[in-house]
């Protein structure tokens, strides 16, 4: 858990500060602490939001609190038992985790919703009593229990692709597919034990008919004209429905791709690259000025540098990279219509040092795309050859052709042979004239200008070792390196430069390999965050200008090697899912034509969706990715509702007169999908009202819930209002014929 690990260091340093020498201090540069606790409380609200605001619209449409309450208390009992499974499983509450229970919840009631009408229905029909309750009850949890679990385990089953992300994408979005299929799972079981229960219990007394309620009237007499329609002309309207989807094709065409969208994190890493040969003094001197430049921003709290490599094999930055971390205030401290992106664009116009090209990222996704690749930037690419100076050349024209793509913010090829080296040679007829070999020679130069560690120290218990070498300022230069003196073995005295040939030669600053082959990598960073866009047009471009010799190859690598890897993974896993909800809906029907009719739901509900990414100017992610993943299971369970209550209307008659003519069919269809609009209609405004805090919402983490929320509002609207056109043009079509599959 981190927040009890960073608590017991913040514990653990309260505790030392009383031993500490006077005048030192412990200063916090850096403390995510705060960013966990927006984030878990931003998810927090707006469950609660969410439970209030899917309470009230039962409430509104039902107008009969004691059926509500049903919903109500069937509700915590899901999230709870989600919980406690995973708890049990070891996994901690977390912004995912929450996420998964926030776009759960809509869909989690949809059981008891239906259940609850079908309920009432039958208690319009014949009056309870003590004798006849539970029969009532048995009765209408039976006529739409088992389709109802059905629709729920398929809601289940459709998160199976992103139990299938792995790496990095995995590891962010299991928590909340193992929450939301916790909670629907637990939803499914509930539908079918303790919600008939509480049912049979709580709903007592007169039920007012659905037409006494205003809201339901008014739904009515809005889809009796349209339904009428539909059944008047049901080719029509099924063709005008596959055009409306098909309208589609639009937005996908001008909507980008992204791996994730970016977490305000509230702070800041100011990460640029230095050509190599730098020296420690005036990295120092930069590291200075940078932050100089950094806190003249007004919304920055602070601004801490380092260079350089730390003494731990994990850290293998070298002395070019400079790792400034910058923390804001809090947001009402900020000046009026400053944003998070504009402080980045101010402090990119404000830090301009020649020789320093600028990269401003968040810190914890650097640190994730560090491990996971080494690239610091959105894009970057990885040359790959057998020659380093070959490597060099390649990425210098990458340098140059990338500057001028559309889109790009600043582009840095690393040096790789640009390091400063001193060479010392050996002259060997004049070491052996002096008595000298070369051992002996490589032995001075190792202790008079490396160092040497000649003794330790024992003070108490501790020891420190002694190091000697010849002071900074005679070994400064090679000119001041030839004539340092030495005396040899027979006591002559001689100077360095008169054994050694001393030059200073460009070497690789640190030489990178993958796969057993030497690299040479290009950062890029985007001023967009469409890096499918910007990284097919800059490929063309490469391609284009750049003559890749034998032996060479480039590779994209950073957060567009993720995407790449997830989309693969997605684009196998999806097909598979789909086979096994083909295989719940027919165990569920037993009919093939109920299964396409539901199937056909799918490619509605991705119209809508598609066209609000559109609308909000979001782009296609691994978030985004989710969101539609479940959408198609509560799309699929609408379709569900909707062909379970045609079935029975239509069965009912069937079995009644023991056939069925072109009108008893239209009056079935009329039954099925008016009479019971108002569980339908219910479950969907419950799901989008359930999903709008999300989507509307701001603050720390709502950057990724608003991608997985908006395909779910957007689908929902254009897959209900095309569902109840299409579904029982289709039913008409499919039952006038006669066909029975």
């Amino acid at each position: 858990n981190a927040m009890t690990t960073i608590n017991a260091v913040k514990a653990k340093i309260e505790e030392l500060k009383g031993s500490l020498p006077s005048g030192v201090e412990v200063v916090e540069v850096y403390d995510r602490s705060s960013l966990i606790n927006r984030a878990i409380s931003t998810l927090e609200e707006k469950l609660i939001e969410e439970f209030i605001v899917v309470s009230l619209v039962c409430i509104i449409f039902l107008l009969h609190f004691s059926s509500s309450l049903v919903i109500i208390l069937s509700l915590p009992l899901g999230i709870l038992s989600a919980f406690i499974v995973l708890n049990l499983q070891g996994m901690n509450a977390n912004i995912m985790s929450l996420g998964g229970i926030a776009i759960a919840i809509g869909a989690m009631v949809d059981a008891a919703i239906v259940m609850i009408e079908a309920l009432h229905k039958r208690m319009e029909k014949e009056e309870v009593n003590r004798e006849n309750r539970w029969r009532i009850v048995q009765e209408a949890t039976c006529e739409v229990g088992p389709a109802l679990f059905f629709s729920l385990l398929i809601i289940t089953v459709s998160f199976m692709p992103v139990f299938a992300l792995e790496a990095q994408e995995g590891r962010l979005f299991k928590p909340l597919a193992y929450t939301k299929t916790y909670a629907m799972a637990a939803a499914a079981i509930l539908s079918v034990t303790v919600v008939p229960v509480l049912m049979g219990y709580l709903i007592r007394g007169r039920v007012k008919p659905e037409h006494s309620n205003p809201l339901n009237r008014g739904i009515s007499a809005l889809y009796k004209p349209l339904l009428n329609a539909t059944l008047a002309f049901p080719k029509i309207a099924v063709l005008l429905s596959v055009l409306v989807a098909g309208t589609a094709f639009y937005p996908v065409s001008k909507i980008g791709s992204e791996f994730m969208p970016e977490l305000a994190e509230g702070d800041i890493l100011y990460m640029p690259s230095a050509f190599p040969g730098i020296s420690v003094g005036k990295v120092r001197q930069l590291l200075q000025q940078t932050d100089r430049m950094i806190m003249t921003v007004p919304e920055v709290l602070s601004a801490y540098g380092k260079a350089g490599r730390a003494g731990t094999a994990t850290d293998t930055a070298p002395l070019t990279m400079i790792e400034t971390t910058i923390r804001l205030k809090p947001e009402s401290e900020w000046r009026e219509g400053m944003t998070f992106e504009k402080i980045k664009q101010e402090l990119d116009q404000k830090v301009r040092v020649p020789g320093l090209t600028n990269v401003w990222i968040m810190p914890i996704k650097n640190r994730l795309d560090m491990l996971a690749t080494g690239i610091k930037t959105p894009v970057g690419i990885k040359v790959a050859g057998p020659d380093l100076g070959k490597i060099a050349e390649l990425g210098l024209e990458l340098e140059d052709i990338l500057k001028d793509v559309p889109g790009t913010a600043s582009v840095y090829s690393e040096r790789v042979v640009g390091g400063r080296y001193i060479d010392i040679k050996v002259k060997r007829t004049i070491a052996a004239r002096y008595g000298m070999n070369i051992a002996e020679v490589h032995e001075i130069v190792r202790s008079a200008i490396g160092g040497m560690q000649v003794a330790e120290t024992i003070e108490g218990r501790e020891r420190y070792p002694i190091n000697l070498r010849y002071p900074r300022d005679i070994r400064s230069s090679p000119e001041s390196l030839m004539n340092l003196p030495i005396v040899t073995k027979s006591g002559a005295h001689v100077r360095l430069g008169d054994l050694t040939e001393i030059t200073v030669e460009d070497g690789p600053g640190m030489i990178r390999s993958e796969n057993a082959r030497l690299n040479g990598w290009i950062y890029v960073d985007i001023s967009s965050d469409d890096i499918g866009s910007y990284v097919k047009e800059a490929q063309a471009v490469v391609s284009s200008k750049l003559d890749l010799p034998a032996g060479y190859s480039l590779s994209w690598s950073g957060q567009f090697e993720f995407m790449e890897r997830a989309k693969e993974r997605l684009t196998t896993i999806i097909p598979l899912t789909l086979g096994l909800i083909v295989m719940i809906l027919f165990m569920a029907f037993r009919r093939i034509k109920d299964v396409a009719l539901v199937l056909l739901s799918l490619p509605l509900a991705l119209s809508g969706g598609f066209w609000l990414l559109y609308l909000l100017g979001y782009n296609l992610s691994i978030a985004v990715a989710v969101g539609f993943i479940a959408l198609a299971g509560v799309a699929v369970e609408i379709a569900v509702v909707m062909i379970l209550f045609l079935n029975q209307a239509y069965n009912a008659r069937l079995a009644k007169d023991g056939s069925i003519s072109n009108a008893d069919v239209r009056a079935a269809v009329i039954e099925g999908a008016l009479v019971r609009l108002r569980p339908i209609a219910m479950t969907v405004v419950t799901i989008i009202a359930g999903l709008l805090p999300i989507m509307l919402g701001t603050g720390t983490g709502s950057e990724v819930m608003r991608r997985i929320a908006a395909p779910m509002v957007g689908g929902m609207a254009s897959a209900t209002l095309l569902t109840i056109i299409v579904i029982p043009a289709l039913f008409f079509i499919i039952h006038t014929r006669g066909d029975e599959v």
